[in-house]
Parts: C-alpha cells; structure tokens; sequence
C-alpha cells in the first residue's frame, strides 16, 4: 500500500524496499547544515512540553493542602493534562499530515502556553482540572508532529540520536518545572510556581519557531476520516507496533507513578522534607538527559530488545531500592528508575518511526496516545495505591508494569526467533 492510498505523507527517503544511498540523501545528519538548529529547537520544545504537562506534580502536596483534597483527588490535575494529550494526540496527527509538522507543532505550543497563563487563577480544583485537561489537548500536537518531522527531515542513522534529544529535552523540562516550582512554591505558593513555568515556556516557544528549520520532505496528505481510519487499522494490525505501543504504556504507568507520589512521601515522616527540597530532588532527570540521549549507542551494542531489557531492569532495580528508609537509597532508587525509564521510551519511540512505512504521524501518535494513557494511569493508580497502602502499594505497581515489559519483550524475541528462518525479523 502506497503513501498516496492511505493519504500519509510521501517523505524522500522512507522506508522502502530499495534504500537511498547516503551520498544522494539530502536530510539533515549530526554536523550538516540546519541540523544544530532543528536538534535546539525541538529539545526547547521537548522542555516546554513536560515543563507545562507536569508543571502541578511536584506542587500536589500544596494543592491539597490549599484546596482540602486528598492525594488522590489532587492527582487529577496531572491525569487530567496526560489524558487529554492521550485523547488529542491521534486527531491532531492527522492534523499535521495535512498542515504541516511545524505549523501544528506552533500552534500546538501557542495554545498550551496561553492556558499555562490561565491556570494559576483557577478558582476550583474542577475548574484547575478542566484548564489542565485543555492544556493536555493542545500539547497533543507536538509529539507525534516533531518524531514524524524527524523521521523525514533526518537520516534513519541519525534518527535513534534526533529522537533521543528531542526526548532528553522533555526530561530537562520536567526537572526544571519541577526544581522551579519546588523553591517558588515554598516561598509565594503554588499558584505563583506555576504562573512562572507559564512564562518559560512562552520564551521556550518562541525560541521553537525561530530555530526550526522549514520542512523540505513533507507532502500534505488526506484528512478523510475513512482514510485515516485505514491508516490506524494497519498500525494496530503490525504486531511489532503492537507491542511497542504496549511498552511505552507499562514504562510510562511506572514514571507517572513513582513521580505523581514521591512528593507526598518525602514530605510526610521519616523524611518530613521542605516543598522546595522535595522539588531539587527532580534534578535525577538529568540521569534521564544523559540515558535517552545515548539511546542510539545503547541499540548498537545491545540491540532494541536488549536495550528494553536493560532498561526494565534497571528500573525495576530502582523501584525495589526505594522501599529502604533511607533518603539516599531513596535518591539512588530515583536514579536507577529516571535512567531505565527514558532509555527505554527513547528506544521503543524510535523503533515505532523506524517500523512505521507509512502515516509516520499516526504511527508515533497511537505511542504517544498509550504512552500517556500510561501516565494517567500510573498516576491514577499510583496515588491510589499510596492512599491504601504506602509507598510499597505504588512500588507494587510498578513492578507489575516492568514485569509487562519484560514479558512483552521475551514473546517479542520467541517471535522473531520463530520467523527467522522464513522471513527475516524487523528488529
């Protein structure tokens, strides 16, 4: 089937049956001509993205306390934005097939950052969760355009190293939101923290348009729903999508678990931290910055089943250490999960473009949709589980989902193993 029959874009140098030569590839590779600019300029909106998408996690501890809610209810306001980036992300794909990466990707940036201005006022944690459902839907147009816009302005070797820091950059901005919003808040509140993430993604927006280098490899496509439909039916028919739909889901109900709770943990008794500690502890998504930016070299040596087997090992390493009573196993635990978990979302993105032959846009759209439906859950469930029964009840449900990663990837090998002498595997 044809990129024109099901309306995806046609892009020079996709997938095919014959590659193009390097020589004769006229898409941006490390070191060549607009390639610094397109890599700064996603990374700024990498940091704007989960500044703005995570800007209250850090804060729940406040929120409750300000607004009389428990935990639970509070966490609403971060499953709230992640479930309207799920919801969104596959229309506004379909969106950018037919307008443009860069003009969706903008106007995905506009929007979210004018709600970002919007919601310190809010009156009501109905209306703060209402305006962070808002803002999830307008960011769901930056992460499947920018890994589509990848996948056709960049070289598939360079492809693994682009994605990783476009991905290193959403980890800076979730440090950054929250080590920010950590110290404002414990100085003028939660409302002024979030008012000054606001304002930093408005400069990291305006900085995107700037840098980001015109499209030279996209052709608009059809918005016809039937087609778009067909589009999807054939992603979710690939087995091997299937599956990495699957992990980005498990790995993300993990992180949004660990993360939306780890504050009411540190601030309660043995550890009894300061809100502005509590929001310094996020700089382990540094460990994140340096994981998914090496992506690329970790598939070399390893592997893509390999790289997902280190990285669910090492998170779930993490998850187990931070059951000690200890605030530097805690810290360590930390680490261990922030590193394992972005090596294996770099390496599973990446993989979703590369298999991808057509509809890139939907391809990476339908990961993104589960990957943060993961992160809704896993803060839903992951607050839940807490109120019942500790930091162990949240630890408990991470490791059921490294265990659905590990799974995945084991029949993922059988598969391959069993197709092997007939059809070569994919990866």
């Amino acid at each position: 089937m044809t990129p024109a029959d099901t309306g995806a874009s046609t892009t020079v140098g996709a997938a095919s049956a014959v590659p193009v030569p390097d020589t004769a590839d006229s898409r941006m590779t490390p070191g060549g001509p607009g390639y610094r600019r397109m890599s700064l300029a996603l990374f700024l909106a990498g940091v704007a993205t989960f500044a703005l998408l995570y800007s209250t996690q850090a804060l729940l501890p406040l929120i409750s306390g300000d607004m009389g809610v428990t935990a639970s209810d509070a966490s609403w306001t971060v499953a709230a934005a992640t479930g309207g980036l799920a919801v969104f992300v596959l229309p506004m794909s379909a969106l950018s097939e037919r307008f443009g990466r860069r003009t969706v990707m903008t106007a995905s940036l506009a929007v979210a950052v004018a709600v970002g201005l919007l919601v310190p006022f809010a009156p009501s944690l109905p209306a703060l969760v209402a305006l962070r459902a808002v803002q999830g839907a307008a960011l769901a147009g930056l992460p499947a355009s920018a890994t589509a816009y990848l996948a056709e302005e960049v070289t598939p070797r360079a492809l693994v190293t682009a994605i990783g820091l476009f991905v290193a950059g959403n980890s800076v901005g979730g440090m950054s939101g929250r080590v920010i919003t950590g110290w404002v808040a414990q100085e003028w509140g939660w409302r002024i923290a979030v008012g000054v993430i606001g304002a930093v993604a408005v400069a990291c927006a305006v900085a995107f348009r700037l840098l980001l280098p015109a499209p030279r490899h996209f052709t608009p496509g059809s918005l016809r729903p039937r087609v778009l439909a067909r589009t999807v039916r054939d992603h979710l028919a690939d087995p091997l999508l299937r599956r990495l739909y699957a992990i980005g889901a498990l790995f993300m109900t993990v992180f949004g678990g660990v993360y939306t709770v780890i504050g009411y943990r540190l601030t309660e008794a043995p550890f009894s931290l300061p809100q502005g500690v509590v929001g310094s502890i996020f700089l382990v998504y540094l460990v994140g910055t340096v994981s998914a930016s090496t992506a690329g070299r970790l598939v070399g040596r390893l592997g893509r089943r390999g790289a997902l087997y280190l990285g669910g090992g090492t998170t779930a390493a993490g998850l187990l250490l931070s059951l000690a009573p200890s605030l530097p196993l805690v810290l360590l635990g930390l680490v261990l999960i922030t590193a394992g978990f972005f090596a294996g979302h770099a390496v599973a993105s990446s993989a979703v473009s590369r298999t991808a032959t057509h509809g890139r846009a939907q391809a990476s759209a339908l990961y993104q949709s589960a990957y943060y439906i993961g992160s809704s859950a896993g803060s839903t469930v992951g607050a839940m589980a807490f109120h019942s029964g500790g930091w162990g009840g949240t630890v408990g449900v991470g490791l059921v989902a490294v265990l659905g990663v590990v799974t995945i990837t084991v029949s993922g090998s059988l598969a391959a193993r069993r197709t092997a002498r007939s059809v070569p595997a994919r990866a």
